[in-house]
């Protein structure tokens, strides 16, 4: 008989006799070393065996018999086995991608991920690409694909090299004759030109060649953009030379100079393709940075877990853990996803996801965050939430949604770009017939260059980067500060808000009421009135129960039987301690039993006026004492209070609760208006009456209540801590439920729209400025033109100024 048997979990051997159970399956018995390996085979046994005959397919995970198999492969001494054609082909492909389980979760780059346009967010496709609007490079909507190297900068990288490399000695070749004011003579000077055309071809019709692509869409597509003034441009600069180089008779006098021979603008062309190609690396470059607070939310999460297995621990790939596993955590190591202690004691830093310098003690029953950095003790916690369903995954997920959106301000921009383009193209034209018809010989030939100067420095790529970058970058430092802004218009509308609706409960205070104050008469102890009441609250389902219970856990005390419990709805408990009746609950309930409650009255009144809930306890005939329930208030609410006051805003408390209690907390916080007993609905007219005053209003609040209130106002403010629907009836969520990250979430908003205004004013004044002295105004009294080759040296650099402008926003600190 078989004694030995391998624990199809853990894959450790386990002799029957010590084994933690046995199961039966499919005619075979699979014997477990642990407790937990037994129960998570019984969950899922399919995933550790397959039925008599059966193979799993690698690639979907399917069982798959070799009858049925679409193919197999043979590969390492293995035979592997597929339900279709499509899993072979890929396994094929690359075996190891689907058999080596060490690789990173976000390694493989998913072939169907969607792309979206930083500047159009409506355009998303699949796979990368270009935008058939603005035509700049589509980005990742998936934030691991930003932590892969951007082939779209490598591109232009390798395109930049090339064409410097060329484009300084043509620069030099035909810079020659204008730095010594001496021209070669014909022969010469047309073998200059075969030169320069051959060294120009490369850079432009290479390099080039997705800006002329990009152009091409843009009037394909009808949607004219900063490539079509770029193609335009290099591509009639270049054509005017090539023609001039092979066949010059065919330009009339109006193209020729004194000498008599008709220039050529190679180097212009090529220089402008380079610089352009300069600028969208750098543009790239600052693009990709301004995603940092996303991949630095992505990078907090481990690659690897480690699992407990009862008798020993198994190092695996994150993407393995599955909600119930038992992980093991030890001093220095980031938790590997959502979930609770179990055993061991800690100190966890949670400053990167919550904002919260602190560390956070940790203990068995505490919740723990996936990414957070447990620091000097080892515990084990129990995984709750994995993959797409941890609080990392949603607040990466939430900044990539709000990345995507449009500030209200962006309006603008979007309505000046769309007449803008069509315009430069009419004043380059203009500009054109003008020296065309005005301008000293070469007449043609300034005409088609000083086109070109409109068309290079026109090009509005730094107006349509001056919100979306700012935006991008604003709301991954709020990410990182433990403030979650639901999209671009909330963000906006939070530096315009004046008045700010606080709801109590949850918000001001820690919305779990405690035990904070006990009374006991002569003849009793505190003890005892917290080991009788909570006695009979461990029957209870009373949300105040819950705090009698912790109460008597905090003090050490031990809970009698109880027998014969009644709960009476409105008044209280009663039961049977021994031989002894009990009663907990309000005076009228001890009064109605002939029980006085008077020896403590004037204590009890003190507690009332501080917002306390009583709670009388009697054992016998006799009065044991009394218990003051009360909501904390938060340790930080008054600080919040007065921060946000220093921003200018007018806080309001909305409440449900009664006027004694809304005042005594109004006045521990420092808030001196106060609507108590409003119901949901009355706190959203509320909201309401104040927009009609002309007032722009914020909503705070954590619950269910509040869900209606925050949906009015133009930004609603959820507690991280609070209900599922207010934080989706939410704007803007504070992950830690800690008021102060407000009065972040305010100044933030503050900087990036002053930001956005100072990108704007730097796009639209650049070009206010830039075409006029392109198109040649100055030269008559100066005699100064601008050179189509420091146009595009211009235009490359104001996109990057707007960038940086943005990233500025990195260095805030509240």
């Amino acid at each position: 008989m078989k004694t030995t048997y391998k624990d199809p979990v853990c894959g450790m051997d386990v002799r029957l006799e010590d084994a933690a159970g046995t199961v039966e399956q499919d005619g075979e018995t699979y014997a477990f070393c642990s407790k937990s390996c037994l129960e998570r085979f019984q969950a899922a046994p399919r995933s550790y065996v397959r039925p008599l005959g059966t193979f799993l397919d690698p690639v979907c995970g399917m069982d798959v018999t070799p009858e049925e198999a679409a193919g197999s492969v043979e590969h390492g001494g293995e035979t592997y086995y597929f339900c279709g054609q499509s899993c072979l082909e890929r396994f094929s492909a690359d075996p190891d991608k689907f058999l080596d389980t060490s690789r990173s979760q976000h390694e493989d780059a998913d072939p169907d991920a969607l792309y979206t346009c930083p500047m159009d967010p409506e355009i998303v496709q699949v796979g990368p690409g270009v935008c058939p609007v603005c035509g700049m490079a589509l980005e990742p909507m998936d934030g691991g694909g930003a932590m892969s190297d951007d082939p779209e900068l490598a591109s232009m990288s390798r395109r930049l090299l090339v064409a410097a490399l060329l484009s300084v000695p043509l620069l030099v070749l035909a810079m020659v004759p204008h730095l010594t004011g001496r021209h070669w003579p014909q022969p010469l000077s047309s073998v200059q030109n075969l030169v320069e055309l051959l060294l120009s071809s490369p850079v432009v019709l290479w390099g080039g060649r997705p800006f002329f692509q990009r152009g091409w869409a843009s009037v394909v597509n009808r949607r004219l953009n900063m490539f079509t003034l770029i193609a335009v441009g290099t591509g009639v600069a270049w054509l005017y030379s090539v023609v001039a180089t092979l066949a010059p008779s065919m330009f009339p006098a109006g193209f020729r100079g004194h000498d008599g021979q008709v220039a050529v603008y190679f180097e212009v062309s090529a220089t402008i393709v380079a610089l352009v190609l300069l600028g969208q690396v750098l543009e790239l470059r600052a693009r990709h940075a301004t995603g940092g607070a996303i991949r630095g939310l992505l990078d907090l999460a481990p690659k690897t877990a480690t699992v407990v297995h009862g008798c020993h621990d198994e190092e695996v790939p994150l993407s393995r853990v599955q909600v119930g596993d038992l992980l093991r955590v030890k001093p220095g190591e980031a938790v590997p996803t959502d979930g609770t202690v179990t055993e061991g004691r800690s100190s966890v830093d949670e400053s990167m996801v919550t904002g919260e310098p602190l560390p956070v003690q940790k203990e068995a029953g505490t919740s723990v965050i996936g990414g957070t950095v447990n620091q000097t003790g080892s515990f084990v916690m129990k995984a709750e939430k994995v993959g797409a369903s941890t609080l990392l995954s949603q607040i990466v997920k939430t900044v990539q949604e709000a990345q995507r959106t449009k500030a209200p301000v962006q309006k603008l921009a979007d309505t000046v770009a769309a007449y803008f383009v069509p315009t430069v193209v009419a004043a380059a034209v203009v500009t054109f017939v003008v020296w065309a018809l005005f301008g000293p010989p070469p007449s043609l030939a300034y005409a088609v260059i000083n086109a070109v100067s409109v068309l290079m420095i026109a090009c509005p790529c730094a107006l349509g980067l001056a919100t979306p970058m700012a935006v991008t970058v604003g709301l991954g430092k709020g990410a990182q500060n433990g403030v979650l802004i639901r999209n671009a218009e909330a963000l906006e509308a939070l530096s315009r808000v004046d008045t700010l609706g606080i709801d109590k409960t949850g918000t001001l205070t820690q919305g779990r009421p405690d035990v904070t104050d006990v009374a006991s008469v002569p003849a009793s102890s505190p003890d005892e009135v917290v080991a009788t009441a909570a006695a009979l609250e461990a029957l209870s389902e009373h949300p105040l129960a819950q705090a009698v219970l912790r109460a008597a856990a905090d003090r050490g005390l031990p809970l009698s039987q109880v027998e014969a419990f009644e709960a009476v709805p409105g008044r209280g408990v009663k039961g049977l301690v021994g031989s002894e009746r009990v009663l907990v609950g309000n005076a009228a309930f001890l009064q109605d039993d002939g029980i006085e409650t008077a020896p403590v009255a004037s204590t009890v009144d003190t507690w009332s006026r501080r917002a306390g809930t009583v709670v009388y306890v009697a054992k016998g005939a006799r009065l044991l004492g009394a218990l003051g329930l009360s909501d904390p208030v938060r340790t930080d609410a008054a600080d919040s209070v007065r921060q946000l006051r220093s921003e200018g805003l007018r806080p309001v408390m909305l409440t449900g609760d009664n006027a004694v209690t809304a005042a005594a907390v109004a006045s521990l916080v420092g808030i001196e208006e106060i609507r108590s007993e409003v119901s949901p609905l009355e706190k959203a007219d509320a909201v309401s009456a104040w927009q009609r005053e002309g007032r722009k209003v914020a909503m705070a609040g954590d619950g269910i209540n509040d869900a209606p209130a925050l949906a009015q106002a133009e930004v609603g403010i959820a507690m991280g801590t609070g209900s599922q629907i207010a934080i989706q009836s939410a704007g803007v969520t504070l992950v830690k439920g800690d008021l102060r990250a407000l009065a972040t979430a305010r100044r933030l908003s503050t900087a990036t729209m002053r930001a956005i205004r100072q990108n704007l004013f730097f796009a639209f004044a650049y070009n206010v400025l830039g075409i006029p002295v392109a198109a040649g105004v100055l030269y008559p009294w100066t005699g100064v033109l601008l050179s189509p080759m420091l146009a595009a040296l211009a235009m490359s650099f104001s996109s990057v100024t707007v960038i940086a402008n943005s990233l500025r926003l990195k260095r805030l600190h509240f």
